[in-house]
């Protein structure tokens, strides 16, 4: 088990340096941490409490599924990270490039990605057609986690799991309702 762990780690390692090295560009270093914003509670709860007022019934009753999806997704994401102490990238590879002002918790899972699938995905299961618009953008919050040093491929690959089950949850629950 520990030689899986090792590898899996190894595997993680060059893909953050790759993705955050070697993808380095001005259009990307532009994009980047404004697109990773939209995975950040700020952004997603402000969308929550505005579609919820802004839109009409019954479409408002899906900001309340995804405060649900939000809610449960980041009490999981609580938990991952209590018990996996894992540093972020930056913190375990001098090489990395971060932000200014970068989060100094635990990277596993990534709350961000977490964040983005479990909204984006609520939407998705109502809409069909906003899979070409919302999954992108989700998977972009993902890749801008990576892209800045905060969160490895794995970190990612799981917060974009845990929003997905969660908003599936969800969405059955309020189905069932």
């Amino acid at each position: 088990m520990k030689r899986l762990a090792a590898r899996l780690q190894s595997v993680d390692d060059r893909w953050v340096c790759r993705v955050n090295r070697e993808w380095k560009c001005g259009v990307l270093d532009w994009i980047m941490p404004r697109i990773t914003h939209l995975g950040g509670a700020g952004f997603t709860l402000t969308f929550l409490v505005a579609w919820f007022t802004l839109v009409p019934s019954p479409l408002r009753y899906w900001a309340l599924e995804g405060l649900v999806s939000l809610t449960f997704s980041h009490l999981a994401v609580r938990l991952g990270k209590h018990c996996w102490h894992r540093l972020r990238p930056y913190l375990q590879l001098s090489e990395l490039s971060t932000v200014p002002t970068p989060l100094r918790d635990y990277s596993f899972p990534s709350g961000h990605t977490t964040a983005a699938f479990s909204v984006a995905i609520v939407w998705v299961l109502h809409a069909p057609w906003l899979i070409w618009l919302l999954l992108p953008l989700a998977a972009g919050v993902g890749l801008s986690r990576i892209y800045l040093g905060l969160h490895y491929p794995t970190d990612v690959a799981v917060g974009a799991w845990l929003g997905t089950v969660f908003a599936i949850i969800s969405h059955c629950l309020f189905l069932w309702m």
